[in-house]
C-alpha cells in the first residue's frame, strides 16, 4: 500500500494554507510533518481524512481496498478526545466499533493493550486527561484500519503511556499499516519528516 498526495492546495477562512504540496507513505513506514503552529500539519490531516476538500490537488492510495475511499482506510486521531462522557470505557468503544465498522478486534483486547483494563466500566467523564487519550488512542486498535493519522497524538500522555503507545505504533508498522503524524515532539519510532513552511 501507498499513500500518495500530489499538488495539494489547502484554503482555509480565505487564507491560503500550503500550494503545491507533495507527499508520499508506503506500508510499514511513518511519516511525520514538523512546521511551526499555523503551516498547515492538521489541515494536511484533515484532508487526508476527508475532512477538509482540498482547493486543488489529489490523494491516492495504490494496493489498498479498491473503490474505497481514503478516509475509510485511515483513522484520524486529532487534538481532542472523540468520547461521550457519560459512557463507559467500554460502551464508548463498542459506539466507534459500530460507527466504523469494518474488520473489529475484541474490545477487551483493545483496552487491556490501552492499559485501561481496570477502568472498563469507569465512565469517561472520571478519566484523567491521560486516561482519555489512551481511550482515543484504542479505537485505533478495535476497528483495524491501515492508515494512521495521528495530531500530537502523545499529549497528555505519560512517559508509561508514551512507551505503550510506541510499542502500538510499531506493531502497526510491523502489521503493514501506515502513519501520518504531526508533532513537536519524536514519536519514539523511525521515521521521515517532511516539513512544512509557513506562508506570510
Amino acid at each position: 500500500m501507498r499513500l500518495r498526495g500530489r499538488g495539494l492546495r489547502c484554503i482555509r477562512g480565505g487564507r491560503e494554507v500550503f500550494d503545491g504540496l507533495d507527499f508520499e507513505v508506503a506500508c510499514g513506514e511513518a511519516l511525520t510533518l514538523v512546521g511551526h503552529n499555523g503551516a498547515g500539519k492538521t489541515s494536511l490531516l484533515r484532508l487526508i481524512a476527508g475532512l477538509l476538500q482540498p482547493a486543488a490537488g489529489t490523494i491516492t492510495v495504490e494496493g489498498g481496498e479498491q473503490d474505497t475511499p481514503v478516509a475509510e482506510q485511515a483513522h484520524y486521531l486529532g487534538h481532542r478526545d472523540a468520547l461521550k462522557p457519560s459512557l463507559s470505557v467500554s460502551e464508548n468503544l463498542a459506539f466507534w466499533r459500530e460507527f466504523l465498522g469494518g474488520e473489529t478486534t475484541d474490545l477487551a483486547a483493545a483496552i487491556a493493550a490501552v492499559g485501561l483494563g481496570h477502568a472498563a466500566e469507569l465512565p469517561a467523564a472520571y478519566l484523567s486527561a491521560g486516561q482519555r487519550r489512551r481511550l482515543s488512542i484504542a479505537r485505533l486498535l478495535v476497528v483495524r484500519r491501515p492508515i494512521w493519522l495521528l495530531d500530537e497524538p502523545t499529549s497528555a500522555l505519560d512517559v508509561k503511556g508514551q512507551e505503550l503507545f510506541v510499542r502500538l505504533m510499531q506493531d502497526h508498522l510491523a502489521g503493514g499499516g501506515l502513519i501520518v503524524a504531526a508533532t513537536h515532539l519524536p514519536l519514539g519510532i523511525e521515521a521521515r519528516e517532511m516539513r512544512i513552511g509557513v506562508r506570510v
